[in-house]
């Protein structure tokens, strides 16, 4: 196998949503019945990834198999953090978004991580309380739990960061 990482396009656009909706099939049957509701991540969230540079396709063997969006700080939703803190909330920090790849695609998680500890030591990521997928998956890769963050929805998440020394 052949995996790559490059930032997407707008052609990829297709292979994208069809990524994002296996991945919303593995939410739903391992629990996760409410995060990425209906229409979600839609076609102009994924747009603005690209348009900062920061949505990337995840490749093997020439067939686009995960997504993931990578932007740099700040993460207005991240301006605030409760019961809890960050580990510093001074430097600036790059954040990881709608990570989603088919089920038979192993070793995502550690790809990406690979490649955006490559770009910086000091990531951020958040995940839905019902999500214990990603939950197991950021503290297997030494993640540390920070707190609480909401969305602009008033939605709950779990944050997490990691800074390389």
């Amino acid at each position: 196998m052949s995996r790559i990482i490059r930032e997407a396009q707008p052609s990829d656009m297709a292979d994208i949503l069809t990524v994002m909706d296996a991945a919303k099939k593995i939410m739903r049957q391992s629990g996760n019945m409410h995060q990425w509701g209906e229409g979600y991540p839609s076609v102009a969230v994924i747009t603005a990834d690209m348009e900062k540079n920061g949505g990337f396709v995840i490749v093997d063997d020439d067939m686009i198999v995960g997504y993931f969006a990578f932007l740099k700080s700040p993460e207005p939703t991240y301006a605030r953090i409760h019961e809890g803190k960050w580990l510093d909330d001074e430097e600036p920090y790059h954040v990881v978004h709608r990570i989603a790849s088919y089920p038979d695609a192993h070793g995502i998680f550690s790809s990406i991580m690979d490649y955006c500890f490559s770009h910086d030591p000091n990531i951020r990521i958040d995940t839905h309380r019902d999500n214990k997928i990603m939950q197991h998956l950021i503290t297997k890769h030494r993640f540390t739990y920070c707190g609480i963050i909401y969305l602009t929805s008033g939605d709950e998440r779990l944050a997490y960061q990691k800074k390389l020394k």
